[in-house]
């Protein structure tokens, strides 16, 4: 099983500042690549996090200024965080229950990266399947 450490080794997640705009987060994501920014304190611990489905329904949707409008105004706030030492199914299997897409991976306080849905292998996916079945079947 592969740990989501593994997964992160050498990624440098996207990070920014709660007061910086959702604008400036945008287009930070169009030029990395990136589905999310984790959002940190001035002291660099996370505040929480940005995502693509962010800017479509609370900023978009609601017809606020992604210029002027802050990311700590429209984030999810202390999102839930693992730990890099767990596996990818543990991972798949909090973003399902949970109804989202990306984890931040935290430990000690220090942010090491984020893991997103697609970040993970087929066999990954259909194991959770496999497991998703099965509950339905014994309910």
């Amino acid at each position: 099983m592969r740990k989501l450490g593994d997964i992160v080794l050498d990624q440098r997640p996207l990070k920014m500042g709660e007061t910086a705009t959702v604008k400036e987060a945008s287009q930070q994501m169009r030029e990395t690549g990136a589905g999310s920014v984790l959002v940190t304190k001035e002291d660099g611990r996370l505040a929480g996090i940005f995502t693509g489905r962010d800017a479509v329904c609370r900023v978009l949707a609601e017809g606020l200024e992604a210029a002027t409008t802050p990311l700590r105004a429209v984030m999810t706030a202390n999102p839930i965080t693992m730990s890099p030492d767990r596996t990818a199914i543990g991972a798949l299997r909090l973003m399902w229950d949970g109804g989202f897409r990306h984890v931040p991976l935290v430990k000690d306080g220090r942010i090491l990266g984020v893991v997103s849905r697609g970040d993970f292998k087929g066999v990954e996916h259909g194991r959770h399947e496999e497991e998703r079945d099965l509950w339905e079947h014994m309910r």
